[in-house]
């Protein structure tokens, strides 16, 4: 049996040292996560790419996931309230929620009333649109697996300082091209692109809803189509996890363009660098639509 061991261990199927796996709640927190995890430890999402965190349900494979990965990386129960019960009392989570340097967005007074019924809490959860935010998200991600997995410290690190630096040479690139299009106005389908926004100076002038769970009012519904007919809003931009009826709808007759955001990053492929590919996607959606 020794030597059978021995013989797997030369062609790589036995390690001396088994990799930690972790697994974060939704895509795009796995994009930061396996910048950080490459080389030294496995990295999965637990929701898949074509399902939004607002209504998902956990499954009974989805449940063993959990309870059998090393580090869960979540935002909180504001976002995927579905994953609360299951990992309370965990020792091995991260609640990016409850990262303290984290500059979170506090949501406006009016879109808090719109939640009435729903609890969403008070700040934006969608902080991995937000450069600054992830640069603070990548950083607990690396403090947290070297804690847990001492051996691939100097590594965890190693990744983090690579991705520091290339977050900050894409914002640059991103900024320049977003630049000249900054006084464009625009509509998005729902409330999700705050920290994006606010990071490169964009002219967002509203939503359709303020949660995709949530269908547009008729009143809401009116006043952006009395705006759309002044001429002055440039672009109207949809999601795919969402049937764009509603937007076809409003848009029907007038010259305003059409575009498509996709804050959850579901036609990314995961691979080495994918979180750039989604910031520079995000950022083209933005520049093609608004130019």
């Amino acid at each position: 049996m020794k030597r059978i061991l021995l013989c797997l261990a030369c062609l790589g199927f036995v390690s001396s040292a088994q990799a930690i796996e972790v697994l974060s709640s939704i895509k795009p927190i796995q994009l930061i996560t396996q910048e950080i995890t490459q080389n030294s430890a496995k990295s999965q999402a637990l929701v898949g790419s074509a399902m939004s965190p607002h209504d998902y349900a956990l499954r009974p494979s989805d449940l063993k996931k959990i309870r059998s990965a090393d580090l869960v990386i979540w935002y909180g129960n504001d976002l995927e309230a579905f994953m609360a019960a299951t990992v309370e009392g965990q020792q091995n989570v991260l609640t990016i929620s409850e990262i303290p340097q984290l500059e979170r967005r506090a949501f406006a007074e009016e879109h808090a009333h719109a939640h009435e019924g729903h609890d969403h809490g008070t700040h934006d959860p969608h902080v991995w649109l937000g450069p600054k935010q992830v640069a603070v998200i990548a950083t607990a991600i690396a403090h947290k697996l070297s804690a847990m997995d001492p051996d691939n410290a100097v590594h965890y690190q190693q990744n983090l300082d690579q991705f520091l630096v290339q977050l900050h040479k894409t914002v640059l690139d991103i900024d320049s091209r977003l630049s000249p299009l900054k006084a464009n106005g625009y509509y998005v389908f729902h409330d999700a692109y705050g920290y994006f926004e606010e990071s490169f100076g964009l002219n967002h002038l509203g939503a359709f809803t303020v949660s995709p769970e949530r269908k547009p009012g008729a009143r809401s519904l009116i006043q952006i189509k009395t705006r759309l007919a002044k001429g002055d809003v440039k672009c109207v931009f949809s999601e795919p996890q969402y049937q764009p009826a509603i937007i076809e709808t409003v848009t029907r007759g007038s010259a305003v363009n059409r575009g498509e955001l996709d804050a959850l990053a579901s036609r990314i492929e995961v691979k080495p660098g994918a979180y750039f590919d989604f910031l520079n996607q995000l950022s083209r959606q933005f520049e093609t639509c608004l130019k």
